[in-house]
């Protein structure tokens, strides 16, 4: 069974569910919480919470399958009556606030609050093999434990010196490892410490246990790994207590940042682990738990992913999941924000793999047609699209039967090209459905954002020009919205070349204000941004520096026009007086 890969406070949360694997559950910089269905690689759901800014999500943990009876509308067979289903539903959220949110993928809304049970940040939790049980570590160096059926704190005690870095329970949950300055085992039952282990010098970020054998048979290992720490530390429980050095080590390239490993049931059978680094690598290690074991072991395969470009760019692993055959493992790679699964096939054979992927054309952010509210376009099957939709709205184009055409006769189902589409385009007045004629197609900001895809796309500047041109802050910052995030970028680097010189200023703020508004999060994720955004960097830079002399002429200017217009007006106020004395005289 592979060990449920938790999160440290150190990243960005990334879990795979128990068991089938089906779900994959993240938090990235906006605060979100999203969850990818893995089979069909699209967004399940996503959830806001109430203060994802000011209390952002520090870990994640799925919880047990849990068992649901549940049978189909009809009326069930005798033989049906006794058919239960196991299914992936609560999900826990720590956060830097303190409380613990409780998130059902079943009902796609927050099951309840856990709040009351630290005064510090939630850096861990980790559920009991009883899903009605929730275990929490925080920065108050309190472990909390948590009864889920009441919503309340059924325990509380203090861990440590230090704050709760990592907690895990046992196969059989009578166990907890608890990590602050050094490694506790906890028994459950009387909240008493079990045994102390020490031996690392920065804090622990990742505890499991690796075997489900019983602690009184000498059998029992678990595995521990540490902040800027690039070894993995196996102990082993002991009868007689001699156990306070590490017994096994794996060698790593960085840090440990995700950990999948499949548990040993007797000393026949070995434990696989998988491994990804803080640097993107992902290590796979097989060894049998029989003893100490002097020289550190390195993996058995190293695997690296990276682009099709010319220049082969590295491509991040966020995180991996070992599959029921020895050679099968899940991937997720790219950003926390677009992630993309896959299931490939690893020849352990080789010491090092390089897989090759092109990430732009496999982000998608297409939703389930349960959760989506985008609707599949229903066109003939003799048209011809001619502008591509944009990634997040993709849907197969189904071809209409010959009786569905007598029902809508009275509908023009003309296509527009893009010529005619750019032609409709009113840089006076924003398009609306109460305004617009029968006969004339309005373009919308869905047309807006698709003509700029294809512009960016195609690098033509008359469609970009046409474009950028809209004066309308409502309609640029949903055409904005509506972009795709691979396109952001090209966005971003095309707008101060192609707009015209003649209000470019004007047009080049509303736009990229509008990006910043809308994408800043996935800017932020971009570990390259300075480099890629130089040219704008540099064009701000310099009219900042030339903002302060301008100030300074504006100001020269203002004084002698107003000392101008004094004069003036001096003037004519002089000439009044003569012609008034000679009108006296």
């Amino acid at each position: 069974m592979a060990a449920d890969a938790g999160s440290s406070p150190h990243q960005l949360p990334c879990v795979f569910s128990p068991k089938s694997r089906q779900y994959l559950a993240l938090c990235a910089q906006d605060g979100r919480l999203r969850v990818w269905n893995t089979d069909s690689k699209t967004l399940h759901q996503e959830y806001v919470p109430s203060a994802h800014l000011s209390a952002t999500c520090t870990c994640i943990s799925w919880g047990p399958c849990r068992t649901v009876k549940e049978g189909p509308r009809r009326k069930k067979r005798k033989s049906e009556m006794g058919q239960v289903e196991e299914r992936t539903d609560l999900l826990a959220m720590g956060t830097a606030a303190g409380t613990v949110l409780i998130y059902s993928t079943t009902k796609g809304a927050l099951h309840c609050t856990l709040d009351g049970g630290h005064s510090g940040g939630v850096n861990c939790v980790q559920w009991h093999s009883d899903d009605s049980l929730l275990y929490s570590g925080s920065d108050d160096t309190n472990i909390v434990e948590w009864d889920l059926q009441t919503g309340k704190m059924r325990s509380k005690w203090k861990a440590d010196r230090a704050a709760v870095t990592s907690l895990c329970v046992s196969h059989d949950g009578k166990l907890l490892l608890s990590a602050g300055q050094i490694i506790k085992m906890w028994d459950l039952e009387t909240k008493e410490v079990f045994r102390k282990f020490t031996g690392h010098s920065t804090a622990v970020t990742t505890l499991r246990f690796a075997t489900t054998r019983p602690p009184d048979s000498n059998g029992l290992y678990f595995l521990s790994g540490a902040a800027h720490d690039r070894l993995l530390s196996v102990w082993q429980v002991r009868d007689d207590g001699k156990d306070k050095n590490s017994v096994v080590s794996f060698t790593l390239t960085d840090e440990p940042q995700h950990i999948d490993l499949v548990m040993s049931n007797s000393k026949e059978e070995g434990v696989r682990l998988a491994v990804v680094c803080k640097d993107g690598q992902l290590h796979l290690f097989e060894h049998f738990l029989n003893g100490p074991c002097k020289k550190p072991l390195s993996p058995i395969c190293t695997v690296q992913m990276s682009d099709t470009k010319d220049s082969p760019v590295p491509i991040p692993l966020l995180a991996a999941a070992l599959g029921t055959d020895t050679r099968s493992v899940l991937l997720a790679y790219g950003t926390h924000l677009q992630p993309v699964m896959e299931r490939v096939e690893i020849n352990t054979a080789e010491r090092h793999v390089c897989l090759t992927r092109d990430v732009q054309t496999s982000l998608s952010l297409s939703m389930e047609t349960t959760v989506s509210k985008v609707k599949t376009p229903v066109v003939n099957a003799k048209s011809r699209l001619l502008v591509p939709g944009l990634p997040g709205h993709q849907a197969p184009v189904k071809g209409t039967a010959q009786g569905s055409e007598k029902r809508k006769k009275d509908i023009d189902t003309k296509e527009m090209s893009i010529a005619e589409r750019l032609g409709e385009i009113d840089l006076s007045t924003v398009p609306t459905e109460k305004g617009a004629s029968k006969g004339m197609a309005s373009l919308q900001t869905d047309n807006f954002a698709v003509l700029l895809v294809q512009g960016l796309e195609s690098n033509d500047a008359n469609i970009l020009n046409k474009v950028f041109q809209t004066r309308k802050d409502v309609v640029i910052k949903k055409t904005v919205a509506r972009l795709p995030l691979s396109a952001v970028l090209p966005l971003v680097e095309v707008v101060p070349h192609t707009l015209v010189p003649s209000y470019r200023a004007v047009l080049m703020v509303r736009w990229l204000k509008a990006v910043l508004m809308h994408h800043t999060s996935y800017l932020a994720s971009l570990p390259d941004l300075v480099t890629q955004l130089g040219v704008l960097y540099h064009m701000i830079e310099s009219r900042v520096k030339m903002f302060h002399k301008l100030t300074k002429l504006h100001g020269k200017l203002y004084l002698l026009m107003t000392q101008v217009s004094i004069l003036m007006v001096h003037e004519k106020i002089k000439k009044k007086k003569n012609n008034f004395t000679q009108l006296t005289v």
